[in-house]
């Protein structure tokens, strides 16, 4: 998927309501789904809105009770209620759907290797290939357009949908099934068969920089993610620099972001959220280092949790932000069983930084906007920040 780009320990869903915090992008091989205190949080796919949903998931429920009464599919009948409650967030899974995404979280899933986001106009793009896998053996690349699975139209779908196909949920695909993608770049459409395989996020990578430079990348926030983080930061050379990397990192696990900021931070706030109107705060672990000098890169491909993280060691002065503007998706869902087992998530309000700004459909604009060379740039900052006043 996107990677399960998000997360904490895989569990089924339990009974009663869970939040969820809907990251933007789904790696096309999972989705992301996380856990925040007191619920559960989720992560993952196209952007969206919220509508009022305070009462949308009973009319979900009943929709698909009516279905399920008159022989119909209470999936569909769901997924059109959804729809119609304006909350272009709102998802709908089978119960098998969920249990995957959900599996992913963990680390591993099955899949081609591409993560994808739902653009303005419907379509569907891929944002990211994972290196080795069957999508990068293929030589598809980040900007290519998804515009069929297995002759199955995606324009238009919910990026849920198209994870889906490729995971071949409907009939339980293992690795090695073959899975048929219509692709388009620029002028050029072609067709790749490939063969789904068992893979692992990799949600974080460690190496030394020229310069006394520590550079701690975070792809996605998996489970235990925040602990590699924290542990990168305690094995890193006296007095080295960080440079925390989140471009590309569609979000993932909320309270994986968190352990991470516990890594910078020294306990504190690192972000509210509110449900349906009643206000909850995430705050860092104590013993954080707050004396490296610290520089974290973003993109338009940074989302939620990683904006979340953001935006912290951003407000609280613990980091200078280089880059460009995040993607801006800060939406905290709870998901819902329905009568058939299946699942539907709908948005119920927001988080903010410390500051008290709002993430969604702003995002984040960095201290220090820069291109292609953000990671020069960054090197130059630590340089700045390391000499003597």
């Amino acid at each position: 998927m996107s990677g399960r780009d998000p997360f904490c320990q895989p569990r089924r869903i339990r009974r009663g309501a869970a939040l969820t915090l809907v990251f933007t992008s789904v790696l096309v091989a999972g989705a992301a789904t996380g856990a925040l205190p007191q619920g559960e949080v989720k992560s993952a796919r196209d952007e969206a809105r919220s509508a009022g949903p305070a009462g949308h998931h009973a009319d979900v429920a009943r929709a698909a009770e009516e279905a399920m009464a008159d022989g119909k599919s209470p999936i569909q009948a769901a997924k059109r209620a959804v729809s119609r409650s304006g909350d272009r967030w709102g998802a709908v899974y089978s119960q098998g759907e969920y249990e995957e995404f959900e599996d992913s979280l963990d680390g591993q899933y099955t899949g081609v290797g591409l993560w994808a986001r739902s653009e303005r106009d419907g379509r569907i793009e891929v944002t990211k290939v994972r290196a080795g896998s069957p999508a990068a053996t293929a030589g598809i690349r980040p900007g290519d357009l998804l515009r069929s699975v297995d002759g199955e139209k995606t324009d238009g779908r919910p990026v849920t949908e198209v994870v889906s196909l490729l995971r071949g949920d409907a009939t339980d695909a293992p690795a090695g099934t073959a899975v048929r993608l219509g692709l388009e770049r620029g002028t050029r459409a072609w067709t790749e068969t490939l063969r789904r395989a068992q893979l692992s996020t990799d949600s974080v990578t460690v190496r030394e920089l020229a310069g006394h430079v520590t550079l701690i990348k975070v792809a996605t926030f998996t489970k235990g993610s925040g602990r590699q983080v924290r542990e990168a930061v305690r094995q890193s050379q006296p007095g080295a620099g960080i440079v925390l990397d989140l471009r590309g990192n569609s979000g993932g696990l909320v309270t994986e972001a968190v352990t991470a900021a516990s890594a910078f931070l020294d306990g504190g706030l690192v972000a509210t959220y509110d449900v349906e109107g009643e206000q909850r705060a995430l705050h860092a672990e104590s013993g954080g280092d707050t004396t490296r000098p610290l520089v974290t890169l973003v993109d338009g491909g940074t989302m939620s949790a990683a904006e979340l993280l953001t935006g912290a060691v951003q407000d609280r002065g613990r980091a200078l932000v280089v880059g460009s503007r995040t993607f801006g998706k800060g939406s905290v869902q709870m998901p819902s069983r329905l009568p058939d087992g299946s699942v539907a998530e709908l948005t119920v309000g927001h988080y903010r930084t410390p500051s008290g700004r709002g993430v969604d459909g702003r995002g984040i604009t960095p201290d220090l906007e820069t291109g292609e060379d953000a990671l020069q740039r960054a090197g130059t900052v630590l340089r700045g920040l390391a000499s003597p006043s």
